[in-house]
């Protein structure tokens, strides 16, 4: 009877001590890292590759600004003959070459004739050649719209670029929660599957010291009524692990972005090492000031407006355009004249217009005015409340720290006194119940250590991305 208590008692004492991660599948299960898992996040994830094209919209914006000061041809032919009479033929071609300090640049051929063509619009019988320039000199010289806009689309491209990042920043965020309650579940089912080994080992005890007397038999229901409770947690927890695999397979896709599937053989990170360690708040707070998407597209939005607010005051002034030409003979057609070209010939004329009370003017200087104040006021509540957020995910974080901290503390004296009471209930000195109470203590302690833990991790992320920085760091940006 001794040798069989013996061997029960060393049975026991193994299984209280068994190691978690003996407990895991055989040797061809890998480990998924969460750096691993953000490498396959950036391959191919559908979301990414949307937020990425923003990139290229943003580029787009200012290639079509350019497109304001492209060269421009152009070219007018206008015939008219009425009974058998050439009233007019017309030709004019001609090129612009806008500028981006302001004068327009021109050159261009023009050949008229007929009976009935306008006495201004006469050319020489071979045509005229051309070369001007129009100069604004009040409203245009210093800024025109072709310049404002050319400004506000370089803003909106970095507009752009941070709602890219936002839109990285909360795919990531998502995708990282949904990660470390993959690593949640997995502990939980290791614990649930540990618990239930336990469960096994102690009925198949108790029965044996039945057999020999030492026990009565109702001490094995109770034994029994544990093990089934444990294999029905057991249940919920295969569960639960099964259902955070689909959800994280939801973010696995691959470079053409064709989905995958999260494989058999997968398991998560064993510890909380890769998530590094947290900067100090005022880092973050620093950090979240000038780099944080949301202010940093008010702030470019703002800077928009301020364009668009100095070409309302460039509205205010007068329209006037200096326009002159040089002239000459084409000497393509009249070889006589090509000697005179462009000598003491020339071609001049001012342009002028002014609204007389500018309501128009001073109406949309007014509304550019009110929404850049609007702007700032929300820049301001904005600013506050996204360091406000992060300091309180900050102080959020720290305390999850040290319950981190007595929660491993406590699990440890769980299992100590758990070991306590195993020796004492071989030794015939305490009951089924108390052990039980002692395991289901221990057990329920590893359980909520792996919600802080769960807690911690998701915590971590959500501190990073409040301060407008990505979770994965540099793998994805």
């Amino acid at each position: 009877m001794k040798r069989i208590l013996s061997r029960v008692s060393i049975i026991v004492a193994f299984f209280a001590f068994y190691p978690e991660d003996k407990l895991k599948a055989g040797n061809d299960m890998t480990i998924f890292g969460i750096k691993d898992f953000y490498r396959q996040l950036a391959v191919g994830h559908p979301i990414v590759k949307q937020a990425n094209l923003l990139s290229e919209m943003g580029k787009q914006e200012i290639r079509l600004a350019r497109g304001f000061f492209d060269p421009k041809m152009a070219a007018s032919h206008e015939f008219k003959d009425f009974k058998k009479q050439n009233y007019f033929n017309t030709w004019n071609a001609e090129m612009k070459i806008p500028t981006v300090f302001g004068p327009d640049f021109k050159v261009g051929f023009e050949q008229n004739s007929g009976t009935y063509l306008n006495p201004k619009e006469s050319t020489p019988s071979s045509g005229l050649l051309y070369a001007g320039i129009i100069l604004p000199v009040a409203q245009g010289l210093l800024f025109d719209e072709r310049r404002a806009v050319l400004q506000q689309a370089q803003y909106m491209n970095r507009m752009l670029e941070a709602e890219r990042i936002k839109a990285i920043n909360k795919i990531v965020l998502q995708a990282t929660k949904d990660y470390w309650q993959w690593y949640a579940a997995h502990k939980q089912l290791q614990i649930a599957r540990k618990g239930v080994d336990l469960a096994k080992i102690r009925y198949e005890a108790v029965k044996a010291r039945i057999l020999q007397g030492d026990l009565a038999a109702i001490d094995s229901v109770e034994a029994k009524i544990t093990l089934q409770e444990r294999e029905v947690a057991f249940n919920n927890s295969s569960v639960f692990w099964n259902n955070t695999r689909l959800i994280l397979s939801n973010h696995l896709w691959d470079e053409d972005s064709q989905p995958l599937e999260l494989p058999d053989n997968a398991l998560p990170t064993n510890n909380l090492h890769e998530l590094g360690e947290s900067d100090q708040l005022e880092t973050l707070l620093q950090y979240a000031r000038e780099n944080h998407p949301e202010l940093l597209k008010l702030d470019f939005k703002i800077k928009q407006l301020e364009v668009g607010r100095r070409l309302a005051i460039e509205m205010l002034k007068p329209v006037i355009n200096l326009n002159y030409n040089f002239l000459g003979q084409s000497p393509f057609f009249d070889e006589a004249n090509s000697g005179a070209f462009f000598r003491n010939n020339y071609k001049y004329g001012i342009d002028f217009s002014f609204p007389l009370f500018l309501r128009k003017e001073r109406a949309k200087l007014a509304q550019t005015n009110i929404k850049i104040k609007q702007s700032r006021f929300e820049l301001s509540q904005l600013n506050r409340e996204i360091l406000n957020d992060i300091s309180a995910v900050y102080n959020d974080l720290q305390n999850l720290r040290t319950q981190l901290r007595l929660q491993e503390q406590m699990v440890n004296n769980y299992q100590v006194l758990l070991n306590g009471e195993q020796i004492k209930f071989l030794n015939g000195e305490s009951s089924l119940f108390l052990v039980n109470s002692r395991e289901a203590k221990l057990l329920e302690g590893e359980q909520k250590l792996v919600d802080f833990q769960f807690k911690y991790a998701k915590s971590f992320a959500e501190l990073l991305w409040a301060a407008g920085r990505n979770p994965a760091g540099d793998i994805m940006e």
